[in-house]
């Protein structure tokens, strides 16, 4: 993924970073994360913003993140949710996320966020054992594990709830055919199975590397 989207030139893209605002905390989470040489996993500030919007506009008390990195997407949404808000956060990198931990704590924020540490496909089955169900969902992580994510997302999330899939522009690639990588072809094959499944409602947004929104009929 990218901070900046590769559908807009530096120009526009310098443009369009001036049309919203970035919370201080945030901006420095991501110059942090910046420095990494994993950096590209970070969503944008665009992204964040779109997030945390939605949060407000869906009131969303129950969040499901599968995939945290730095914390940069669930820091947005868990300082847009109100204060009795819970997360679910799923990854399998303890050191990664150490930064969003202490983010999370920085924030004040801490109290929302239970981080699971453990195959993401794993906690994600014994969500679904538990009977838990969730406003909103954000999948962002590895790409070949993207439709065990989206089919168990879909039994996650409530009715008119919401799913957010990320990276499925994939840089352009998806509308190349002469690309046949595994992960181009599943987030292809990802596309085309969301855009057809009648148990939701989609759309792609083109904003930093695509994102599916798919609301749960």
């Amino acid at each position: 993924m990218s901070a900046r989207s590769f559908l807009v030139d530096d120009r526009l893209g310098d443009y369009l970073a001036n049309t919203f605002n970035e919370p201080a905390l945030l901006k420095q989470l991501r110059e942090e994360t910046g420095k990494m040489p994993e950096c590209g996993m970070q969503i944008g500030p665009d992204q964040g913003v779109l997030m945390s919007i939605l949060v407000k506009l869906l009131n969303v008390k129950s969040y499901l993140e599968v995939g945290v990195f730095t914390g940069y997407s669930s820091t947005s949404v868990a300082l847009a949710m109100p204060d009795d808000g819970r997360i679910v956060a799923c990854d399998v990198s303890d050191e990664f996320t150490q930064m969003a931990r202490r983010y999370w704590k920085e924030a004040g924020v801490d109290h929302k966020v239970d981080l699971r540490i453990a195959p993401a496909l794993d906690t994600l089955d014994a969500l679904i054992k538990e009977g838990r169900q969730f406003d909103l969902c954000f999948i962002d992580a590895d790409k070949p594990n993207y439709p065990g994510y989206y089919e168990r997302a879909f039994k996650l999330v409530r009715p008119n709830g919401l799913i957010l899939i990320d990276n499925v522009l994939w840089s352009g690639k998806v509308a190349d055919p002469a690309v046949d990588d595994e992960s181009t072809t599943i987030i292809r094959e990802l596309n085309h199975t969301v855009a057809n499944d009648l148990r939701v409602e989609s759309m792609i947004l083109t904003v930093g590397d695509g994102i599916t929104f798919a609301r749960v009929r």
